[in-house]
């Protein structure tokens, strides 16, 4: 059995986002840990996963404290190296009257900019159901060879391999090379969230659905997952395509990690799956007598049950196998519940919702293990 649900790659940084006004009428600037991975992760630790992120800081205050959340959520930084040359990135927020953020980057370069591909720790690649990737790990030569390497290994070690371009225009030298960044992902992925604004930039369609379908048929992705904010979500499977309503926030306080706490919820709900048919797997052996002939199925049940947990995380197991629209509508009215929480609330990463927090909002019984009455 592999030791991690899911790995991620890519930046950790500090948001400096304000919360509120000095005496004087200056803005008032908190540090709040950031990256769009280890948000995704942070959620799938509040489900309960196995997690671990790969990346760089800089050996400053500021990297230190980053290391120290990551721990604190839950997330295991084995995989997190510190360069005493290079400082921490910063990003520092600026919230729209509509709360949807502007971003100025302190980063050329940052630390997250210098994972080398000499830097990734395949060993754990190889350990992981689920490899989680964005752009931003491919803004520059350096860390696009490390987020190329990790690809591979997750490849050849038979992961199912998650995207999210996350496409921030100002840490691009021109949009053609983000474009590009978004189609190399694509090429990799399994399963594609992607949001409204980034499916429009990288086909050129208005039209989602035929946006989607245009991916689809190009690149063969086996599940789209497109955000389209105070619209709700919609997936994309085989000729499925299921569209879920939003959980509207009375107050929006900061869109930051929305689409990341949507990500992790979407994985979660994959795992969750694909644990429930390995456990099913264990029911039939246990129905199983003492015959010649029993014993024989028995053995036949059990080679396949072990095998299960690598299959699950591997591009030709049962994942993404036979995804129901029942299914699709549950996955993403979770997630929709999830980003609806997170926007309520300042610090995404520090802050994701509780499992809790997300039944009671779908008005579940159980968020875990996936009921039949909830299809």
């Amino acid at each position: 059995m592999k030791k991690y649900d899911v790995i991620a790659l890519g930046e950790l940084l500090i948001d400096f986002t304000q919360n509120g006004l000095s005496e004087q009428g200056n803005p008032l600037l908190e540090a709040n840990p950031g990256g769009a991975p280890c948000n995704v992760l942070a959620m799938l630790a509040k489900y309960g996963r196995k997690t671990a992120f790969i990346g760089k800081v800089g050996e400053d205050a500021f990297g230190r404290k980053l290391a120290g959340i990551l721990a604190e959520c839950g997330i295991d930084t084995e995989g997190l190296c510190f360069d005493s040359q290079v400082h921490t990135t910063l990003a520092f927020v600026h919230k729209l009257a509509n709360g949807d953020r502007d971003f100025s980057f302190y980063r050329n370069p940052g630390a997250d900019m210098m994972l080398s591909a000499a830097d990734v720790r395949k060993d754990l690649i190889r350990q992981s159901r689920i490899f989680h990737f964005g752009t931003l790990s491919m803004t520059d030569p350096v860390c696009r060879a490390a987020t190329e390497t990790a690809i591979q290994t997750a490849k050849e070690a038979g992961a199912l391999i998650s995207f999210d371009p996350n496409l921030r225009p100002p840490l691009w030298r021109n949009l053609a090379e983000a474009k590009e960044a978004i189609l190399y992902g694509i090429r990799q992925c399994h399963v594609l969230k992607i949001s409204d604004n980034e499916i429009t930039f990288i086909t050129g369609m208005q039209d989602y659905d035929h946006a989607a379908r245009s991916l689809r048929d190009q690149f063969h992705t086996k599940l789209i997952c497109v955000t389209l904010g105070e619209q709700g979500s919609r997936a994309y499977y085989e000729d499925q395509l299921v569209c879920a309503e939003p959980y509207p926030a009375e107050e929006v306080v900061d869109t930051t990690g929305a689409g990341d706490t949507f990500t992790g919820s979407m994985l979660n709900f994959l795992l969750e799956r694909a644990d429930q048919d390995a456990q099913r797997q264990v029911g039939v052996k246990r129905l199983i007598g003492d015959t010649d002939e029993e014993r024989r199925m028995r053995r036949s049940v059990e080679e396949k049950a072990a095998s299960a947990p690598e299959e699950r995380g591997s591009a030709a197991g049962d994942m993404l196998k036979d995804l129901t629209g029942p299914e699709l509508s549950l996955m993403l009215k979770r997630a929709n519940a999830a980003a609806s929480l997170i926007v309520r609330r300042r610090g995404a990463l520090r802050m994701m919702p509780e499992v809790e927090e997300i039944t009671a909002l779908c008005g579940e019984g159980l968020v875990s293990p996936i009921s039949a009455d909830e299809l």
